[in-house]
């Protein structure tokens, strides 16, 4: 009896999924690694005072994400951060991202985020984490990045990377001297000039 009843279920269940007309659902994605440098006052703890002068350190990021279609004037996703401060420790951010169309096809564009971000080691401290990136040809970005938290803790530094997938497969500018063979969406069609 239950045979019976699930068999017609399941060709309708089968019928509307033939029936479906093709949906797009393309998505964006980040993928970038930056060195640069940083510098950060650790801030206070424990009742000691830590003296108020700023360290200078070299520091590397690394982050990923995902967002809204890729062809949209405007994109906004969310960002996950690894940043390294070499010689101290590791901070962590999750961020939220707007960008223009530009800096997501890998072309000049910006892109500006803003969330939070957690500090383990040493003096722990959370609190905002932003930054502003200038993302220029062939996924190549320049970023100044912020951090102001608890235990008085701040950080501004300036960091120079590439990102992967703003290189590959969503880079829509140079394709004259070097073509994408594999897009990630269908190239929308734009007036003349930067698609900042």
């Amino acid at each position: 009896m239950r045979v019976k009843l699930l068999a017609p279920a399941v060709l309708a269940a089968l019928a509307a999924t033939a029936a479906a007309p093709n949906v797009r659902a393309d998505t964006s994605a980040w993928m970038f690694f930056g060195v640069g440098g940083l510098g950060w006052k650790p801030g206070t703890g424990g009742g000691t005072a830590i003296p108020n002068t700023l360290d200078a350190n070299g520091t590397m990021t690394i982050e990923a994400g995902v967002g809204t279609s890729p062809d949209a004037r405007f994109i906004i996703g969310g960002l996950f951060r690894i940043q390294p401060i070499f010689g101290n420790g590791t901070d962590i951010a999750t961020l939220v991202r707007v960008c223009s169309h530009g800096f997501q096809a890998g072309d000049f564009g910006i892109a500006v985020d803003a969330g939070g971000y957690a500090r383990f080691w040493g003096i722990e401290s959370a609190g905002f984490a932003g930054a502003v990136n200038l993302g220029l040809p062939l996924g190549f970005t320049l970023s100044l990045q912020t951090e102001v938290g608890t235990s008085h803790a701040m950080a501004f530094g300036a960091l120079a990377g590439l990102d992967l997938l703003r290189l590959s497969v969503y880079r829509q500018t140079l394709l004259k001297w070097w073509n994408n063979p594999s897009p990630a969406w269908k190239v929308p069609q734009r007036t003349a000039g930067l698609s900042f």
